[in-house]
């Protein structure tokens, strides 16, 4: 008895394309969940960076380093937790400062990007998934073709009709994923951003 990979590929085929359908609504829901998630999140910790770097260098202008403590603990931004590392290390100098409020930058940047990775990679995936049930199920069409020969185009058409089905759905679970990533990543940019400068603006008033 001899093997044959063709043979064996094509019974695995005929599972059709159902269960990609299933495997896309699950990562459907997961691009959801993490969708609204985030989105939560970033609203949670949105801020006017304008006003709050304004307030804090007038505090520290004219070094009320207390008063600016307890502004940034009042304030929920990233960018306030980062400056409050660096002002309740004011007295070890700017150096430890700086290293202090780096290292929550760091930390706090982990937690923007949490859950991008999967929105960036079902949005770049989806649709091959989409396509790998599309290809199994016009492979399905003409297996059935083939078995009845005498069923014609409706029977290829029928087949390759619901195979379609997978791309579509494939790239209904991308699009909103692509739009969330770049939306999100772009946020995550402009936090960092507003922190470095936060961080700069910081260490200027440290003699």
């Amino acid at each position: 008895m001899t093997f044959n990979l063709v043979e064996t590929l094509m019974t695995l085929t005929l599972f059709g394309a159902e269960w990609v359908l299933w495997l896309l609504l699950a990562l459907s829901i997961l691009s959801v969940g993490v969708i609204l998630e985030r989105g939560l999140f970033f609203f949670r910790i949105r801020n006017d960076f304008t006003s709050l770097s304004q307030k804090l260098s007038d505090l520290l202008s004219e070094e009320k380093w207390d008063e600016a403590i307890r502004f940034c603990e009042e304030n929920p931004s990233v960018e306030a937790k980062v400056a409050l590392w660096g002002l309740n290390r004011r007295n070890k100098g700017p150096k430890a400062m700086a290293s202090s409020m780096e290292g929550c930058a760091a930390g706090e940047k982990n937690k923007l990007d949490r859950g991008l990775v999967i929105l960036g990679t079902l949005g770049n995936n989806a649709p091959f998934i989409g396509l790998f049930g599309t290809v199994i199920g016009i492979i399905e069409a003409f297996h059935k073709l083939s078995s009845d020969p005498e069923g014609g185009a409706s029977v290829v058409m029928g087949s390759i009709s619901e195979a379609l089905i997978a791309t579509a759905v494939g790239l209904m679970v991308a699009i909103p994923a692509v739009i969330a990533f770049n939306a999100y990543n772009r946020n995550v940019r402009k936090h960092m951003s507003n922190i470095q400068s936060l961080i700069q603006m910081i260490l200027s008033f440290q003699r």
